[in-house]
């Protein structure tokens, strides 16, 4: 009796996951999904303590859930995704767990190699990080998934090995000084743009700023990850206590819902304060507050005018005349 009990709820639980996983997709993608998302894989070791296991074990379930991570983050659309998978700090880990930390990455690379949906995908693969402190092993894989992947423009991943964001700043100020010394770079010339492009991996294509960070395993800290691109945009950051093996598609997507929340309230701060600023000369004309709001930001005609629908029913501006 009991047993039967047990799988009933069992199933009715399965149930209500799916039911809650399916509204909350069909939500998600009625709004802009993040085009980047940078993810602190944290917690493999903490699991595998909690469950018996060997740290190793624990580690490979997490490459386990990465590998789930790329398929969800394919299915809504995200263009980017950047996996903290080894820091420079990690390297005061134990010999032995670092070379199976190693040996995982490397048969990961070598299965996302030979993975038809890499192909099919068009997803480009590149390291972010000193590489010349990886084992030669690793370090000639990491080059093969490059080289195979480097025409491949449809989706990103870039995976951050023996990489720390402030170390990613030494080198690149390091590498413009050299520049500038030859003569090939002005220092008049260095902006935001020129420092982006020199940042890893400088001789490709450069990450694009992050639009969400998510870091499993309980921690609310960004561990000296990709502090130019996620720092100087404020990104959105969704910290979650499962760890990473325990992370479930139900987590990703109320990271992204995370991620719509905060850009919806920026996006209708400023189409507010556009409104406002036209209303002290009259009628606010639509089209005008549209072509602002889009000047002011990453903002779409479709979005101002779901906006503008919204605050038509506010106090605050029953007195504003709006012209559709």
């Amino acid at each position: 009796m009991a047993n039967g009990l047990g799988r009933l709820k069992k199933t009715f639980d399965t149930v209500l996951y799916s039911g809650y996983e399916y509204l909350l997709t069909q939500e998600i993608k009625e709004f802009r999904v993040p085009g980047h998302i940078a993810i602190i894989m944290d917690g493999n070791r903490r699991y595998a303590r909690k469950l018996g296991m060997t740290v190793w074990q624990g580690h490979n379930l997490g490459a386990n859930t990465t590998e789930n991570v790329l398929d969800w983050c394919y299915e809504l659309g995200v263009k980017q995704i950047t996996v903290y998978a080894f820091s420079t700090e990690n390297q005061n880990r134990s010999d032995q767990e670092k070379q199976k930390i190693f040996e995982l990455i490397g048969l990961k690379l070598e299965k996302l190699m030979q993975d038809e949906r890499t192909h099919e995908r068009r997803m480009r693969v590149r390291i972010l990080g000193n590489i010349d402190l990886l084992p030669a092993g690793l370090k000639e894989t990491a080059r093969q998934a490059e080289t195979i992947t480097r025409n491949y423009d449809n989706i990103y991943l870039n995976i951050a090995m023996a990489y720390g964001g402030r170390q990613e700043i030494v080198d690149t100020a390091r590498v413009l000084a050299r520049k500038v010394k030859s003569g090939q770079l002005e220092v008049s010339d260095i902006d935001e743009d020129i420092i982006s492009s020199h940042l890893y991996p400088s001789t490709s294509l450069a990450v694009p700023d992050v639009d969400l960070i998510i870091r499993t395993g309980g921690d609310e800290r960004m561990s000296n990850f990709l502090p130019w691109q996620a720092n100087g945009n404020e990104c959105a950051a969704y910290f979650c206590v499962p760890y990473w093996p325990e992370f479930r598609k139900i987590d990703f997507l109320r990271s992204i819902r995370t991620f719509q929340t905060r850009e919806y309230e920026w996006q209708k701060n400023t189409v507010q304060r556009i409104v406002r600023l036209l209303g002290h000369t009259g009628q606010v004309e639509v089209e005008q507050v549209i072509r602002m709001s889009m000047r002011a930001g990453d903002i779409t005609t479709e979005e101002v005018l779901a906006i503008l629908k919204d605050l038509s029913g506010n106090k605050e501006m029953k007195d504003v005349a709006l012209v559709w």
